[in-house]
Order: structure tokens, then sequence, then C-alpha cells
């Protein structure tokens, strides 16, 4: 009878046999998930094909090499490990009897990633513009005065508190509604879309649309380069302007937006620059009105000085002082010595009286 094995042993085989092989190897995979616990990081790898997942194994990042490999990424990448991030790093594989296969991480090349993230976004770009949406929310109009702002961000945020502030600090009223969305991770695009559809419903109710978020330790600004988010600013009905704490990079939703700035602060600045620049065009044209004014009165008096002069040109009293007078009779004036009969009652008028006489 052949020999039987437990199953344990089999898998005693089996982890004798792979702990025998101490190579370590550069793997290719993309995270289906991720999560830290305890300070160890661990992670689902999946390589991807057109019919399906090709393979799946999970990995770990012990605590010790996680606290050293983190901040390497990151200093690089400008972002942490997430899902969909399609990453290269150096592993051995390991057999545990209860769960199996795994890849143990010991290095990771943040260049690899930083390829993919730059060929991604280089895609999302051209998808954009193959769309022909990519300029769309650049030209629309913003209104003359924009005084009611509907905000896109996290309710904790420090940007978020920073804008208000601003916006108080610059002397003009100003009616904000915050839309609360995930501003980081692979939750941010689909919740600031929804946030989005929330003002799009209440469109006639806003002038504008801040997009803004900043402060803490938050990194992930990948986020913003995601095409189903960049694609629905670019169409959105309103002007968006965005803040969102880049400082060395432009994200792609910047490349969308109507007015692409730096940072909350920046962006509440900017609301209140244009109402600024309202109020001095209002002067502005309050003293050419009250010049154009001013002129209309010195020639309309002039005009009225002009008609006085020839007024006082046809007067009786200049006439009179002239050497003239009038003469009336039955309170009429007589303007042909024919109108007179002999006998006649007249009136002559002088300057300083007058005298009456009878016609012979």
């Amino acid at each position: 009878m052949e020999k039987h094995y437990k199953l344990s042993e089999v898998c005693n085989i089996v982890e004798d046999v792979i702990t025998m092989e101490t190579e370590t190897y550069w793997v290719q995979a993309e995270i289906a998930s991720i999560s830290v616990r305890g300070g160890h990081c661990y992670l689902d790898l999946v390589e991807k094909s057109i019919s399906g997942i090709e393979a799946k194994m999970r990995a770990t990042i012990w605590a010790n090499v996680y606290a050293l490999l983190k901040p390497y990424f990151h200093e690089d990448t400008g972002t942490d490990l997430q899902v969909g991030m399609q990453i290269l790093v150096e592993a051995t594989v390991e057999f545990h009897a209860v769960y199996g296969l795994s890849l143990n991480i010991s290095n990771i090349d943040p260049t690899y990633t930083i390829g993919d993230l730059a060929k991604q976004r280089q895609e999302t770009i051209a998808k954009l513009m193959a769309d022909g949406v990519i300029d769309m929310n650049k030209s629309l109009t913003l209104p003359t005065i924009v005084r009611r702002i509907a905000v896109v961000s996290s309710e904790m945020a420090a940007g978020y508190g920073d804008f208000l502030h601003q916006l108080e600090e610059g002397g003009y009223r100003f009616e904000t509604t915050l839309f609360p969305a995930i501003m980081q991770g692979e939750h941010a695009a689909k919740s600031i879309i929804a946030a989005l559809e929330t003002i799009a419903a209440q469109e006639d109710e806003w002038d504008a649309v801040a997009i803004i978020r900043g402060g803490g330790a938050t990194t992930d600004l990948t986020c913003f380069d995601d095409y189903n988010l960049c694609n629905h600013c670019a169409q959105f009905p309103l002007p968006i302007i965005t803040g969102i704490g880049h400082t060395k990079d432009v994200s792609v939703l910047d490349m969308v937006a109507f007015a692409p700035l730096k940072t909350p602060t920046a962006v509440a600045q900017y609301f209140v620059d244009g109402r600024l620049a309202q109020t001095q065009r209002l002067r502005d044209l309050e003293q050419r009105l009250r010049r154009v004014a001013e002129n209309i009165l010195l020639v309309r008096k002039h005009k009225i000085e002009l008609l006085a002069q020839r007024l006082a040109m046809c007067s009786p009293e200049r006439i009179y002082k002239m050497g003239y007078s009038l003469v009336t009779s039955g309170g009429k004036v007589v303007r042909s010595a024919a109108d007179l009969q002999a006998g006649e009652l007249i009136t002559t008028h002088f300057l300083d009286g007058e005298k009456e006489a009878i016609v012979q």
C-alpha cells in the first residue's frame, strides 16, 4: 500500500522546498487591496489581462521594512501605495501551511510606479483631447459679480478653514455652502463626482464651484488625474476653480478647470480680487459718469448764458435806453401811424414812465 501523507506533512514538504530557494525576484504587479495593521502592510497583488485576472498572490511588507519603504516611496512618487497602482517590488516567495503562498517584500522601485502614473496621466489627457472636452469648462463665462460659491472639500480639511477665513478677510459678502467629499485615496474621485452631481442639480443657485483641499499630512493627489473625474469637471455647467495643493506639478483636473490655483487661500483671494476689480470698475464708471454729467451741465449752462444775452439784447429796457418808445392805444400796441385816428387817446411808454396824448 502506498504511503499516505497528512495535509500538514505535504505543506511541510512544500515549505521545505520553497525555503531552500533563497533567491529574490523583482515582481511586477497591480495592487488589488492594501491594509496596514500593527505597522505591517498587507497586500493582494494581481496581474490582469484583457480576459481577466491572470495571477493573484498575497504579499507582506513587515513593519521594520515598511517603516523605511513608505517614506522612501512617497518622497520619490509624491504618493502612497494604493489600490490600482502598478508596482515593481523585490521579494522572496514564502509558503505557510494555512495561508498558502505569499511574497515577502523587501524593496520597491518607485521609478516603475512613476512611469506608470505618468503613462496613465498622458492617456487621460489624450482621451480628454480626443473627446473634445478638455477646454469646455474654460470656455464658460464667470458672472460679473460672484457671490454664491459651492465648495467641494473635506469639512475637516485645514484648507477649507483657510478658504473661509480668507473670504472673510476680503471684506465682501459671499454665500458659501460645503458639499463634503473625500479628497484623497481611491474613493476620492467618485466622492467628488457625487458632490458635483448634487451641485449640478441646483445649478441656478450658484455662480461658481471651488474644489479645494490642503493641510495635514495628506499626500495622495493622483485621484485628480482620474479620467472620470476630469471628464466630469471639463463638462460641468458652472466654472470650476481648483486649489488642491499641488506645489510641484499641475494635475489633469487643474488643466480642465476654469481657473487652476495652488491653494485654497489662493482660490478665496481669486474671488475677493474679482469683487475688488468689479468695485474699482464701478468706481471708475461712477467717476466717468460724473465727468460726463459735469460736462453736459457746463455746455447747457453756456447755452443758457447765450440765450440770456440774446434776450437781454432784445429786452424793452435796452430798447428804451437806446431812445425808442412804445405807443399803445386801448391796451394794444400801435404798429403804424395809419392805425390811429384823430382825437384818439394814445399812451407813449418810456424807460422811466409813460405819457398820454391826443392824436391830431
